[in-house]
């Protein structure tokens, strides 16, 4: 799952609004699609597997978002929507998407890949070289707890640490 801490980078580092329409691919509980759609216009999520669909659709109808759209889709094979302005990307090789996620996006879209290792990240990064996207970086967020007391305040012991790495890239202008 795709935790808070994540999922408001993914928000902020994208720039994605209230007139944004959105793809996340590998929908799994479904929090990064509602969290999108809270944000945005319209999210379309795809997933392969239908127990992931389910419990994506209990958690969009249980937080009470009409704004979404699920599909039992390979998005490796195709992408419907054109002129997205972001397209979330979790799944084992998300490089495969990448060609189809270029044809959807709009100019100066944002493709944004989730990896639990960063070889996964490396091997996302050249492929997005490859086909010519632009303003490509890799970001990990780190969730710290500070324990403030009386006698003195220091970062506790405990925390969110490494979830995954977010590699960021935009569709070329032109």
């Amino acid at each position: 799952m795709i935790l808070p801490k994540d999922i408001g980078m993914i928000i902020a580092y994208s720039g994605v609004g209230k007139e944004s329409v959105c793809v996340d691919a590998g929908t799994g509980s479904g929090w990064l699609t509602v969290s999108l759609a809270r944000v945005c216009k319209h999210v379309y999520g795809y997933d392969i597997r239908d127990d992931f669909l389910k419990i994506t659709k209990h958690n969009v109808d249980l937080i009470g978002v009409e704004n979404v759209t699920l599909k039992n889709q390979d998005i490796t094979k195709k992408i419907d929507e054109k002129n997205i302005d972001l397209v979330t990307l979790d799944l084992p090789s998300s490089e495969k998407a990448l060609k189809n996620t270029k044809k959807a996006l709009k100019p100066g879209g944002c493709v944004v890949g989730y990896f639990p290792n960063i070889e996964q990240a490396k091997k996302y990064v050249q492929t997005l070289e490859k086909l010519g996207f632009a303003d490509i970086y890799t970001i990990e967020t780190i969730v710290r707890d500070i324990l403030v007391r009386k006698e003195g305040s220091r970062p506790s012991t405990k925390g969110i640490w490494h979830t995954g790495y977010l590699t960021f890239a935009r569709s070329p202008l032109i």
